[in-house]
């Protein structure tokens, strides 16, 4: 179904270059970040009172990578979160005639747009906690199905630039944020498993023709090229109001989809509270990141960008990042920190998507 090499080929021939630099700047950078990354873990775990509840969790991997790097990160974690859907759409190809012949065409066909996907996302992604990472030989760690944090530096280093803050101090900022995630997914055991379960069961749950999940990635690839097309007076036609993944929802994954756009605005607003939180103590312009990066988060780019944003389903992203603070906020300010980290006590303590926009609900919930 998907020529994997052949994507991770396609993402790095397309990916755009990164800032300039000279190599003892690029050096420092690594050097730098990987410091913050290491100082990050005490901050973080002394103010959200989260400990891993495996030694062998606050070892996992923090890699610094390029944009390619990512790329390659990221194909590996695809083809192991889609096998069980790729599996499926293959077994039903190979009994249609020429199967055979169609499976070895579409699967370069996808890989290229797969790798036209990559290489609009590498460029815009400042940290990740790879959740569900193998080993690889290009990245190592994701031993025993554990996760790492990946730092793209470029990518770090270009939007510091953009902003003018100081890069010391928004370095150590966005290593706050991802570390949080690895606090997170490190002291909640369940937490892991919980997620990688509602995946695979959303996955399970598809029931496509090859055709028409090859023509969902060919409508993200003519998105980048700048082709898709528009309905009257430049409206984007269903398909961009939706956004992909809106397109292959039967009810019983609208709502998995629903438990997992709570779990994920939580994941995403406790890391922003957390970024935050920890920040006047250790990040001396943190007001100023914090003003400067939101108004770039809501400014986006071009039309083209913000088109892709929406297919793609970022816009709903930055809205978890906003909702799922304002939970985390209002929580703590109700219960204080112990009494919102309730929340990691079982799959469920965690808030619906409802208890998100409304963090009463959810108090009262765990009051009764």
């Amino acid at each position: 179904m998907v020529d994997w090499n052949l994507a991770v080929a396609t993402a790095t021939r397309l990916v755009r270059p990164g800032p300039e630099v000279t190599r003892e700047e690029a050096r420092a950078a690594v050097s730098e970040l990987r410091r913050h990354a290491k100082a990050s873990e005490e901050h973080v775990r002394g103010f959200t009172r989260m400990q891993p509840d495996r030694p062998s969790e606050s070892d996992t991997p923090v890699l610094v990578v390029d944009r390619p790097g990512w790329v390659r990160a990221n194909v590996a974690g695809f083809r192991e979160l889609l096998s069980p859907l790729l599996e499926k759409v293959q077994e039903r190809r190979a009994g249609t005639p020429g199967g055979a012949v169609l499976g070895a065409v579409g699967g370069k066909v996808t890989g290229v747009e797969v790798g036209m996907l990559l290489s609009f996302l590498a460029s815009r992604v400042l940290g990740q906690y790879e959740t569900f990472a193998p080993v690889t030989r290009d990245l190592p760690g994701g031993a025993d199905g554990g996760g790492r944090l990946l730092l793209v530096a470029p990518n770090i280093v270009h939007v510091e630039r953009e902003l003018e803050v100081d890069p010391h101090d928004f370095r150590l900022w966005v290593c706050l944020h991802e570390e949080t995630h690895r606090t997170q997914f490190a002291s909640v055991p369940w937490l892991r498993d919980h997620i990688q379960g509602e995946i695979q069961a959303f996955l399970s749950e598809t029931d496509m023709d090859p055709g028409t999940l090859l023509e969902r990635l060919r409508e993200v690839a003519q998105s980048l090229s700048g082709t898709r097309s528009q309905g009257t007076e430049g409206e984007e036609q269903e398909t961009g109001r939706a956004g992909l993944v809106e397109l292959v929802q039967t009810p019983t994954q609208r709502e998995i989809l629903s438990r997992l756009t709570a779990v994920m605005s939580l994941l995403e607003g406790h890391a922003d509270y957390v970024m935050d939180g920890v920040g006047p103590q250790v990040v001396p312009s943190v007001s100023e990141i914090r003003e400067k990066f939101q108004k770039r988060r809501a400014k986006g780019a071009g039309r083209l960008d913000q088109a892709l944003r929406k297919l793609l389903g970022l816009d709903a992203k930055l809205r978890q990042y906003r909702e799922g603070e304002r939970y985390v906020r209002a929580v703590v300010e109700e219960l204080g920190m112990e009494g919102f980290n309730r929340v990691w006590t079982s799959p469920n303590t965690l808030p619906t998507k409802s208890e998100i926009a409304s963090p009463a609900d959810w108090i009262a919930r765990m009051r009764s």
